[in-house]
C-alpha cells in the first residue's frame, strides 16, 4: 500500500500545477476588465464580456471535454488543453497591438483560453478525487490543489493591477509581462507533462461488449447530481462576482456613471488579491480538516457566513473606513489607504468560497461510479455561470448605478448553495448500479 501511495506523488503534483495554471489564466480577465473599460470605452457590462467569453466557453467545451477523457485519456486531454490555452492568451496579447487594437480579438482570445481552462478542469478534479479514493480524502486533495489555485489567482490579480497603475490610462500593452508569464507557463507545463506518467482511471477501459449495451441510466439519473451542477453554476457567480466588483468599485472614479471609490488600480487590485489569498488560506484549512469534516458540513457553514458577510459589505456605511496596505502602480511602492469597512467583509468572503468548489463537486459526484467522467464534463459546462452571472451583476450595477447593490445577485446564489448543502446534496438514488 505504501508503494502505491508513493507512486501517486508525481501525478498529484502535476494536477496541483495544472490547478495553478487554471487560476492564472482565468483571473487575468478580472484586472483586464479595468483595461478594457479604458482602452475600448466599455461599460461595466461590456467590460465583463472577457469574463463571459472565458466562462461561456465551458458551456461549449464541457461535454466534449468529458468525451475526450474517455477517448484519448487524461494526459493527452491536458496536453491538448495547454496548446489551446497558448493560442488563446497569445490572441489576447495581439489585441493590444497598434496594428490591430481590437476588442473582438481580445474576446476571441478569452473564449479560446476558456476552452483550455474547461479541459484542464475536467482533468484535474476527477483525477484528484480518484487518486484520493473519493469521499473525504478525495475532497481533501481537491482542496489542497485549490491552495495553489488561489495562490496563482492572488499573484496574477496583484501583478496586473500593479502593471495598470492609473486605470484611466490603462492599455493592454501594460499587461504584457503577465501575458508573457502565462505563455511561458504553458510552454513549460507542456514539456513537463509530456514526460510525466499519469495513471488512467480503470473506468476508461471498457470492453467491446459493454460499449454495445445501452445503459438506461446516466449521471442525470441522480437527483443530487442535477442539483449539484446548478449549485456549481451559481457558485461561479459568487466566486468571480465578489472580487471582480471589489476591483471595479475601488478603481472606478466617483464621478463615473456608476460611482466608485476612485482608488489607484494597483492598490485596488491588491485588496481584491487578498480575497484570493484568503481563498488560499481557506482551502489549506479545508484540506487539513477535510478528512475530519464532511463536505456537507463545510459548505453549509461557509455558505451561511458568506451571506452574512455580503449583507454587511452591502449595507455598512461607506463613511466608516479602515486602513489597508497595497501596491500603488502609479508610484511603484507600497502605501496605506482608507477603504469602506464593508469592503473588508466582502474580501472575507474569500474564506467562504474557498472550499465551495471542491465540496460541491465531491457531493455531486459521490456515488456516480462509472458516470463520473460524464458528470465531470457536465460540471465544466455549468462553469459558464461565471460568464453569465458576472455580466448580469455588471448590468445590475449599470441599472442601479451602484456596485454594492449588484451584490444581491451574489446573495441569491449563496442562498441556493446553502440549501443544496443541507438538503439537495443527499443521494436518493442509491439503487442505481454504478460499477
Amino acid at each position: 500500500m505504501s508503494q502505491q501511495k508513493k507512486s501517486f506523488v508525481l501525478p498529484i503534483a502535476m494536477m496541483f500545477a495544472l490547478f495553478a495554471m487554471i487560476a492564472f489564466v482565468t483571473n487575468l480577465c478580472n484586472p483586464m476588465a479595468v483595461i478594457v473599460k479604458n482602452q475600448f470605452g466599455a461599460s461595466n457590462f461590456e467590460a465583463q464580456l472577457g469574463n463571459a467569453a472565458n466562462f461561456i466557453a465551458y458551456a461549449v467545451m464541457g461535454i466534449p471535454s468529458g468525451l475526450l477523457l474517455k477517448k484519448i485519456g487524461y494526459k493527452n486531454t491536458a496536453l491538448l488543453a495547454i496548446v489551446v490555452g497558448f493560442v488563446g492568451v497569445f490572441l489576447q496579447y495581439m489585441s493590444g497591438w497598434d496594428s490591430i487594437r481590437s476588442f473582438w480579438v481580445y474576446l476571441i482570445g478569452a473564449f479560446i483560453a476558456g476552452f483550455c481552462m474547461c479541459m484542464l478542469n475536467t482533468v484535474v478534479n476527477p483525477m484528484l478525487n480518484t487518486l484520493g479514493g473519493g469521499g473525504n480524502k478525495g475532497n481533501q486533495l481537491i482542496q489542497f490543489g485549490g491552495v495553489l489555485n488561489s495562490f496563482s489567482a492572488t499573484f496574477v490579480t496583484i501583478l496586473v493591477g500593479g502593471l495598470i497603475g492609473d486605470a484611466t490610462r490603462a492599455q493592454i500593452s501594460d499587461a504584457t509581462p503577465a501575458l508573457f508569464i502565462a505563455l511561458a507557463i504553458f510552454a513549460l507545463a507542456f514539456l513537463v507533462l509530456f514526460f510525466v506518467n499519469i495513471p488512467e482511471p480503470a473506468s476508461k477501459a471498457e470492453t467491446a461488449e459493454a460499449k454495445t449495451v445501452k445503459d438506461e441510466h446516466s449521471a442525470f439519473s441522480f437527483r443530487h447530481f442535477k442539483l449539484g451542477i446548478l449549485a456549481i453554476f451559481l457558485y461561479m457567480g459568487v466566486e468571480v462576482g465578489v472580487p471582480t466588483f471589489i476591483l471595479q468599485y475601488l478603481s472606478t472614479s466617483p464621478d463615473a456613471a456608476t460611482p466608485g471609490f476612485g482608488m489607484d488600480a494597483g492598490i485596488a487590485a491588491t485588496i481584491a488579491g487578498v480575497y484570493w489569498l484568503l481563498m488560499l488560506v481557506g482551502r489549506l484549512c479545508g484540506g487539513l480538516l477535510g478528512a475530519k469534516f464532511s463536505s456537507r458540513a463545510q459548505i453549509a457553514t461557509v455558505a451561511t457566513l458568506c451571506i452574512v458577510f455580503l449583507l454587511i459589505g452591502m449595507f455598512a456605511p461607506t463613511t466608516t473606513q479602515v486602513t489597508i496596505f497595497g501596491f500603488n502602480g502609479s508610484t511603484g511602492d507600497f502605501t496605506s489607504a482608507q477603504v469602506p469597512v464593508g469592503i473588508l467583509f466582502l474580501v472575507l468572503c474569500g474564506l467562504c468560497t474557498s472550499v465551495m468548489w471542491g465540496g460541491i463537486f465531491n457531493m455531486a459526484v459521490e456515488g456516480l461510479g462509472k458516470y463520473t467522467e460524464f458528470g465531470s464534463g457536465m460540471f465544466m459546462v455549468m462553469v459558464c455561470g461565471g460568464g453569465i452571472l458576472v455580466p448580469i451583476q455588471g448590468w445590475v450595477a449599470d441599472v442601479a448605478g451602484s456596485f454594492l447593490t449588484s451584490y444581491f445577485v451574489v446573495i441569491l446564489c449563496a442562498a441556493y448553495i446553502l440549501w443544496y448543502a443541507l438538503i439537495g446534496s443527499k443521494n436518493v438514488n442509491k439503487d442505481i448500479i454504478t460499477n
